[in-house]
């Protein structure tokens, strides 16, 4: 089971890559997929028939696996195969085999994006296989999202035309918001039960459902998701839109697999819940008038898809009623129906795909004589119509002989049960007419009228209908291989005798039904000209499409004139609301919960952090004064760095040493970005805000204060720091508490914030770079010397001197301190820098990887150690331009950041193959040459990937702000003459242009 899961999904990866080699052809292999899926079904049900359904394990139990996933939440990878998931797989795995087969004569090889077409409707087939398969509810819901999704995709297959886009959405939002409303009645249902497994709360049924209320508004909640992913009334109008996909997706999608997961959903939770409060009335009522309307609606139709899509929305109301009526009688009719009908609408959709295909129109009025044209493409058409009129000896005819049975059965019970037989036989009557309406309007010889040049139809194009039409005819003659399947699942209701699928029950009432349907049928097309006319001069009924769309437009309106309201473009406006909401939400939350205050205050605890103080505030005060953006940055990063005095000084150096290296790269960040704006500030003119803004910072400054004191007031047991030391040297394996706590015992939280930066870092390289991301900059080779960033000002005086100066420093060409330092225009270079960037690369580098080493014991770790690396790069940026970081760092960013990454998730997830948790770490304790007794923790390894995906922010930070700057700047500077003929220019540069 676990295994065509695994082999479907991995095919659909590898299928863009197919049809790139293949073409087309690449469906034969897709459909390969489910063919041998549907093999290996063949060959399970034996063991599914010979279960006992009542039991939940031992050798009877229906093939299942269990596989836990997250135990803290009850969730695992439980897929169970029983009778239920067994039928739908019949159709989800021998119906896509075919479709998968006809679309390999359905495309093109030029069809655009048809890789990605085959890749998603084989993850389509793949993910409803999980869906009916899966034991547990959470699982079921990522699978029913899954197939949400990639049938968003399908249908929006066309993406250059509008409706096909619309269509898409429109199918997306309705039945993600039927899913939303399943989740939460799923959580209910598993937590009222105590258990996420679907198998144990069905067993368990008959006490949930005497408990009332919770579970009645949580089985409800779910038959919101049943009835729109079943397109039933009043949310059934995406399904004739979703008509917009390819056929292929019509034939799959919405006749046998998607539309069919909401009926699946009702018939998995019937057995147990069909007694509940709110099944019957939504059931019944809302399945009677989907099955009334689509009939209705389709008898209007000219096109032939929407004929069918109208009759599947019939359908659909009809069996959603059938699965739901509960007992034996309605689960051998429901699921018969089931299989009846993905069989012939599966076939009338594909007949409809090659009408298309070969005419050019799916027009009813516009198509004449294509029976006579295509004859066995005529009997596909007409053996599939045939099942779904119901008329012997089809599976049609079958399946609903049986609805009938049982219907007539729960009309014994009073004049609800005749009501719902009437609506039955009237339904049915509809379906008899729109299904002779779609054989005459795509076959028959229109009076009046030209023949349609019809093409013949290749044997292969035929194939998939012809196979399906074959089925309706012999399990119509030979119902009983169904109809052992589906008796185990008609087992799990209790009573109501043994019901079976059978062609002939004998003269009865049933029989008499099925003649006044098809009789009143046929009168029904017959008239099929009255009743359109009828049907024109009928009152018109204010749609439901034209309420969602209505819907859909006032939410837009709201949205407009809530962002026109809100997102004003000014950062101040931003920042008042987030303040404003930052203090007045947690004042309110102290005094209306009376929160406590510290009794006694110290002020400080040393002189030292009465100066560092005293430092910040006059960082503050310098910072609001001044009036270059340079100072007001530098006056800032002073701030930073008396906060980082008050870590040291309180005991917490691992704290001080990062705040010390962030504030260091926030400031390189800080000056390389402001070459690119003002050096002045804003005009400070007076304003009537002014006052405002400062009472706003200084009360959030001071609830931030409050919030702190209140927290430390409000302790009443021992703090859980108390217990780290200990737990990281015993469980660790470091000293530094700090640094175990990241890598080990909160490693979640690192994961995640090391995500958040690789994403932040992705998000400023889109941001600034236009090609690429400005890892394939050019290097120093073949780069002209001292032609990067000259200036192109006159020189005058001593200036000149300077350049002179400068350039012979240039000229120097052996043992040069920089790599790239001789690009840089001479007077753009600094002999002092250069001479220390040499002197202390290196060396900061090695501190970083001490750091990084020592971390586990000492101050460090590595997000400290990658930004000391980091600092080091920005040294040699700053000291030798874009080409020299281009030398130093010949790696990609975002190779950096990728890798990083790597490594951590593989340190997180190694664990498992030898049967640890994620992020579990080892000590390992060894004796190696040279340094003798070695005690290595593997969370390190955690440790090297952290440090490698900073270093990988901080380049991207250099590369974008810095080098990209750089080249812009140049590349707009105005292309001038030099200084003038008393221009100085040495010998070692007499060849560079000016």
């Amino acid at each position: 089971m676990l295994t065509v899961l695994i082999a479907m999904f991995a095919l659909a990866l590898g299928a863009p890559v197919l049809f790139s080699r293949v073409g087309r052809s690449a469906f034969f292999v897709l459909a390969a997929a489910p063919a041998a899926g549907f093999a290996w079904l063949l060959l399970q049900l034996p063991a599914v028939l010979a279960a006992d359904q009542e039991a939940l394990a031992g050798p009877r139990a229906p093939p299942s696996v269990v596989i836990p996933w997250i135990p803290t939440l009850q969730l695992e990878l439980a897929f169970r195969l029983d009778a239920l998931a067994a039928v739908l797989c019949i159709l989800i795995l021998g119906v896509g085999a075919l479709v998968l087969f006809y679309c390999a004569r359905y495309f093109k090889n030029d069809d655009p994006d048809v890789g990605a077409f085959g890749a998603q409707l084989l993850a389509f087939a793949a993910s409803m296989v999980g869906l009916v398969t899966a034991d547990d509810l959470i699982l079921m819901f990522i699978f029913w999202e899954l197939t949400t999704i990639l049938s968003y995709l399908l249908i929006g297959y066309a993406r250059h035309r509008l409706s096909a886009r619309r269509s898409a959405l429109q199918a997306l939002i309705v039945t993600t918001f039927g899913g939303l409303a399943m989740l939460v009645g799923l959580v209910m249902l598993g937590q009222a039960a105590g258990t996420y497994r679907i198998s144990e709360i069905l067993a368990g049924a008959g006490a949930l459902v005497g408990r009332g209320t919770l579970v009645d508004v949580a089985i409800g909640l779910v038959l919101v998701g049943a009835i729109t992913k079943s397109a039933l009334v009043p949310f059934h109008f995406w399904l004739p839109g979703a008509m917009a996909a390819p056929t292929p997706v019509s034939a799959y999608l919405h006749a046998a697999a998607m539309v069919k997961a909401g009926v699946f959903l009702v018939a998995r939770f019937a057995p147990g819940f069909s007694d509940t409060a709110l099944w019957y009335p939504v059931i019944f009522l809302l399945g009677m008038a989907t099955m009334l309307l689509g009939g209705w609606r389709a008898l209007r139709q000219f096109d032939l898809k929407l004929v069918l899509a109208y009759g599947t929305v019939s359908q659909l109301g009809f069996l959603t009623m059938v699965v739901g009526l509960g007992g034996r009688d309605g689960a051998v009719a429901g699921l018969g129906l089931l299989l009846a009908h993905g069989f012939f609408k599966a076939t009338l959709f594909l007949v409809v795909g090659i009408i298309d295909h070969h005419s050019g129109t799916r027009d009813l009025r516009v198509l004449s004589g294509i029976g006579g044209s295509a004859p066995v493409l005529f009997v596909v058409a007409l053996v599939a119509a045939g099942s779904m009129a119901g008329i012997p000896p089809l599976l049609g005819f079958v399946a609903k002989e049986s609805v009938f049975e049982a219907f007539a059965h729960r009309a014994e019970d009073g004049p609800a049960g005749v009501l719902l037989l009437g609506g039955i036989v009237l339904g049915s009557i509809l379906t008899f007419a729109y299904s002779a309406r779609f054989v005459w309007g795509a076959f028959a010889l229109k009076h009046g009228g030209p023949q349609t040049a019809f093409e013949p139809v290749r044997a292969s194009f035929l194939l998939a209908p012809a196979v399906l039409a074959v089925a309706s005819v012999l399990f119509g003659i030979w119902p009983a291989p169904l109809d052992a399947a589906i008796q185990p699942y008609a087992a799990l209701f209790a009573g109501g005798g043994t019901p079976h699928l059978a062609l002939w029950h004998g003269f009865n009432l049933p029989l008499l039904l099925s003649v006044v349907t098809i009789v009143a049928g046929v009168a029904l097309h017959l008239l099929r000209v009255p009743v359109e006319r009828l049907q024109g001069g009928a009152p018109s009924v204010r749609e439901a499409e034209v309420v969602y769309r209505s819907t859909v437009g006032v939410l837009d309106d709201v949205a407009v004139w809530v962002t026109g309201r809100t997102q004003r473009g000014s950062l101040s406006f931003y920042l008042f609301v987030i303040l404003a909401t930052a203090v007045v939400t947690p004042l309110t939350a102290l005094i209306l919960f009376d929160a406590p205050l510290p009794s006694d205050f110290r002020i400080a605890e040393s002189p030292g952090q009465v100066v560092a103080a005293a430092v910040i505030l006059v960082g503050i005060l310098a910072a609001l004064r001044a009036d270059k953006r340079f100072m007001a940055v530098l006056m800032v990063g002073i701030t930073g760095y008396g906060m980082a005095v008050i870590y040291a000084l309180h005991g917490a150096p691992d704290l001080a040493l990062t705040q010390m290296l962030v504030e260091t790269i926030v400031l390189v960040a800080f000056v390389l970005a402001l070459r690119s704006l003002p050096a002045r500030l804003w005009n400070r003119e007076e304003t009537r805000h002014r006052l405002l803004r400062a009472a706003l910072g200084i009360a959030f400054g001071g609830i931030m204060a409050i919030i702190a004191m209140s927290a430390m007031a409000s302790r009443t047991a021992a703090p859980i720091s108390l217990a780290y030391p200990e737990l990281a040297y015993r469980d660790g394996g470091g000293a530094n508490a700090v640094n175990v706590l990241l890598v080990d015992i909160r490693a979640w939280d690192t994961l995640g914030e090391i995500t958040v930066l690789a994403t932040a870092a992705t998000g400023i390289a889109s941001l600034i770079f236009i090609r690429g991301r400005g890892d394939k900059r050019r290097r120093a080779d073949g780069v002209e010397d001292g032609s990067v960033d000259r200036g192109q000002e006159p020189l005058h005086g001593r200036e000149h001197a300077a350049r002179a100066l400068a350039a012979r420093f240039a000229a120097v060409a052996r043992d040069p301190w920089l790599v790239a330092g001789r690009t840089l225009a001479p007077e753009r270079r600094s002999i002092i820098f250069e001479v220390i960037t040499r002197l202390l690369f290196h060396t900061i580098i090695v501190l970083s990887i001490y750091l990084l080493i020592a971390g586990h014991n000492l101050p460090g770790g590595g997000f400290a150690g990658g930004l000391m690396a980091g600092l080091a790069l920005a040294i040699r940026y700053l000291a030798g331009g874009r080409f020299e970081l281009a030398e130093a760092s010949p790696v990609s960013a975002g190779a950096l950041l990728g890798i990083g990454l790597a490594i951590v998730s593989l340190t997180a997830a190694a664990p498992l193959l030898i049967g640890g948790e994620v992020l579990e770490s080892y000590i390992l304790e060894f004796w190696l040459p040279v340094f003798g007794d070695v005690k290595f923790v593997t969370s390190t390894i955690f440790d090297i990937g952290v440090y490698i995906i900073v270093v990988g922010l901080v380049l991207d930070v250099l590369r974008s702000l810095g080098s990209e700057i750089d080249e812009r700047s140049e590349a707009d500077r105005p292309v001038e003459e030099a200084a003038g003929p008393d221009a100085l220019v040495p010998p070692a540069t007499e060849g560079v242009q000016p």
